[in-house]
């Protein structure tokens, strides 16, 4: 069977960067070149980042797309890699109108191409365009209608996008209707927690319905609230896994793989002949590169098997990256919190001085007179341990100034105190050039825990869609982390064993306000996770008198969760995108 070495990039781009993504193509693409590479592969739209969201509106920027995917052509040639197939995402538009989705032609297209020779050889646009969660790419596209086929080497290689593995039908059935040898599927996923273990099902059955070898190359990296975690696979036809990429990490993945010739494939019908038509309509576009197969080589290179992560380094790992992409990508070198002694700013505390360096962190502790003696401890505790920058700046004068002049009393006065914090916040950002990150959690977001510019102030909230259970897990594990690694863990063991409060009044906590947080997020996940409705909750076991008090204050919030600054997606159903209702709304679920 011929030989082909395939070098699937999982890189990390930039949305609207043209420029710097197309030097990390290149980079990457010598890179492979050196390691004797013969098809070389990027994720979807690396070209431009991903998602552009409405940058896909603006004909100037799908046109400079379009040149920079030239000029990058030809750049590959002149560098002396003409010669390598390589396939790019990038940002398109159609050429024909498409009155089926009412769309003239030059509307925008998600679309790859493979460059050969200087030139751009093939062109196809993402047939499945997904419209749910995140994803609103019926907005912004229309589909395309071919099966793109590239001969390399004597092997039919076939071409698909994100969604095209997906959704069933469409390009899978299709390559094996034209009896391709393998099928590259570049991506653009986002992570979610547990989706690794999804994915690799979906490519396993893909693989099978395919009836070839196929290539799952994935982005890695983080654009606003998305974050995406590498984790490329590659399957065989019968669904065992050949190479499998590592998470949160940028890199090659280089391996050779035994495939069967153009036209010896026994299933296809017709084999891969240009303008055949083929499963969902899709016409086959035939492209030959290299007829002859190479000659046969000994030194076989066997891709790897990455370790995985267990589920709390993960999470933990992807909460690193969004802050770090984050910060990075928006020119911020600096981050500001607020620290309480509490878990919630302990643990943002720690996932910016993993992804920033201590150096860079500056944290404020802002004590009240209701403020306890162990809670300033734990935050001069943390900064210790981390190295931060730290700082003590009392807000009681300023309390009582606003005090003698308002006479505020009960939740104004508690509310007054956490305005105060994030005024001194946003100010020592302004005076400084930190940027402020809200330490809130998904269970206060959702039940609407926080205060209005208070502390929901900031420009960042890394931990806002992850609930409060889960923040005390996360926490844990990174102390055990630090211990196996033989450093000092980073978060005071106070700040995770003692009750959770604002301290906004005399002894208060958390619970005199919300059910133990247990109970709270289980309600949480069925609601605003699952969308079950009340009695649906009921039944799983929750009293209907807590149920009916946590619905009426998430459904109360909506106001407050769309000033949120935004945060690191690690969810299914986040909080934004994902889910979208309205701030007004009579509707409310009864138990």
């Amino acid at each position: 069977m011929p030989q082909l070495r395939l070098a699937l990039n999982q890189i990390d781009s930039t949305v609207g960067d043209l420029v710097q993504n197309a030097e990390s193509i290149v980079h990457w693409t010598r890179h492979s070149a050196e390691q004797g590479a013969h098809l070389v592969a990027f994720p979807e739209m690396a070209l431009t980042g991903y998602p552009v969201e409405d940058l896909a509106l603006r004909p100037s920027f799908v046109e400079a797309s379009r040149q920079a995917l030239r000029a990058l052509a030809a750049r590959l040639a002149d560098e002396g890699h003409g010669e390598l197939p390589v396939i790019v995402g990038y940002l398109d538009r159609s050429e024909t109108a498409q009155p089926k989705y009412g769309q003239p032609a030059g509307a925008p297209q998600n679309a790859a191409a493979v460059l050969h020779r200087g030139e751009v050889v093939l062109t196809f646009a993402k047939h499945h365009l997904p419209n749910y969660g995140v994803f609103d790419e019926f907005r912004y596209f229309v589909p395309g209608d071919t099966l793109p086929v590239v001969r390399v080497h004597g092997v039919d290689v076939a071409l698909a996008i994100c969604e095209d593995l997906w959704q069933d039908g469409g390009r899978v059935p299709a390559t094996r209707s034209a009896g391709a040898g393998l099928l590259v599927s570049i991506n653009a996923s986002p992570y979610e927690q547990n989706k690794d273990d999804t994915r690799l099902e979906l490519v396993r059955k893909r693989a099978q319905e395919a009836g070839c070898t196929t290539a799952y190359l994935a982005m890695i990296g983080g654009q606003d609230e998305l974050v995406f975690d590498g984790d490329s696979i590659v399957v065989d036809a019968g669904g065992e896994v050949v190479a499998r990429a590592p998470q949160f990490a940028e890199g090659s993945v280089i391996l050779d793989l035994d495939l069967p010739a153009a036209g010896a494939v026994p299933q296809a019908r017709g084999g891969a002949a240009d303008g055949r038509v083929v499963d969902d309509g899709l016409r086959i576009d035939h492209v030959v590169l290299s007829e002859e197969p190479l000659p046969a080589y000994e030194a076989e290179l066997a891709g790897g098997y990455a370790e995985r992560l267990d589920d709390d380094e993960e999470v933990y790992s992807a909460l690193v990256v969004g802050l770090r992409a984050y910060a990075a990508k928006n020119g911020f070198r600096s981050v500001l919190i607020g620290l309480s002694g509490g878990i919630d700013s302990a643990l943002v505390a720690a996932i910016a001085c993993d992804a920033l360096g201590a150096q860079n962190v500056y944290g404020i502790s802002m004590p009240s007179k209701y403020s306890s003696d162990h809670s300033k401890g734990d935050a001069a505790e943390l900064a210790k341990r981390t190295g931060l920058n730290f700082r003590t700046v009392p807000i009681e004068p300023m309390f009582d100034a606003y005090m003698g002049s308002l006479g505020l009393t009960g939740l104004a006065e508690e509310n007054l105190q956490s305005r105060l914090r994030g005024t001194m916040l946003m100010a020592v950002s302004n005076q400084e050039g930190h940027i402020v990150l809200a330490p809130g959690n998904k269970s206060e977001l959702a039940v609407g825990y926080s205060t209005l510019y208070g502390d929901s102030v900031g420009a960042y909230g890394p931990i806002k869609d992850v609930y409060k259970t889960a923040i005390f897990r996360l926490a844990e594990w990174r102390n055990r982390a630090a211990v196996e690694r033989g450093q000092t863990p980073p978060i005071p063991e106070n700040s995770i064993t003692k009750p959770p409060s604002a301290e906004l009044r005399p002894d208060q906590v958390d619970t005199d306000s919300l059910p133990d947080y247990p109970v709270l997020d289980g309600i949480l996940a069925m609601y605003v996770d699952r969308d079950c409705g009340a009695e649906e909750i009921v039944a799983a076991g929750y009293e209907a008198e807590v149920v009916g008090k946590v619905l009426r204050l998430v459904d109360g919030a909506e106001y407050k969760r769309r000033q949120y600054p935004p945060g690191t997606k690690i969810s299914a159903k986040g909080f934004g995108k994902d889910r979208r209702l309205p701030i007004t709304n009579r509707w409310r679920e009864s138990s």
